[in-house]
């Protein structure tokens, strides 16, 4: 479980609200890439809280509830296919995660960012490798964006039943690219990530 003790750690006379980003979906072969930012209370510590990838999803849709319900302030937001195809992952993952800061009704003065890029941002910013194992608010965020994400998916699977996005979220795994292969591709795929169907 994580502590407070990162996050405290940034706080300074300037630096008194932090909030947490981070983004789900940069490696699935569909759908958008979604970021969250959160704000949590000074010293507030939720029982279980860890980066999203090593909890279940039972637990996530759990920790998601309570994370809305005590954050001070939290905002979720994405980049589309379209703009995945435009400006490259990367950058659309950046646009996701400032869209999400920026809609924070409470403006931070330290966004901390997981991962070891930063650009675009409208607030002073750190990155933080591993941030989702270490921050809390960074894990929060990571759960905002994971459920979120997952939930999209299962909209997706009732509208492509044939593709099975409940079960592999959009990810390349096998049964998802053999459906690709049989059923062609949908609006939602991002045509970048398909250049395996070019080898075929």
């Amino acid at each position: 479980m994580l502590d407070y003790t990162f996050d405290i750690s940034r706080k300074t006379d300037k630096i008194k609200v932090i909030c947490g980003v981070d983004e789900a979906g940069r490696g699935p072969l569909a759908g958008p890439v979604v970021a969250a930012a959160c704000i949590l209370p000074d010293g507030y510590v939720i029982e279980g809280l860890n980066d999203s990838k090593k909890l279940t999803e039972k637990k996530r849709e759990k920790l998601f509830d309570i994370i809305i319900e005590n954050a001070l302030d939290y905002s979720i937001a994405s980049a589309t296919v379209e703009e995945i195809e435009e400006f490259n992952i990367l950058n659309a993952a950046m646009l996701a995660m400032k869209r999400a800061i920026d809609g924070l009704k409470i403006k931070p003065d330290l966004a901390l960012i997981d991962g070891n890029t930063s650009r675009g941002f409208t607030v002073d910013t750190e990155t933080v490798v591993g941030g989702d194992a270490k921050s809390p608010s960074i894990a929060a965020a990571s759960i905002l964006a994971k459920v979120t994400r997952d939930r999209l998916c299962y909209e997706y699977d009732k509208e492509y039943p044939e593709y099975g996005f409940a079960k592999h979220k959009g990810y390349g795994t096998k049964v998802h690219m053999d459906a690709i292969m049989t059923y062609g591709v949908t609006p939602i795929h991002r045509p970048s990530f398909l250049k395996f169907l070019k080898d075929e």
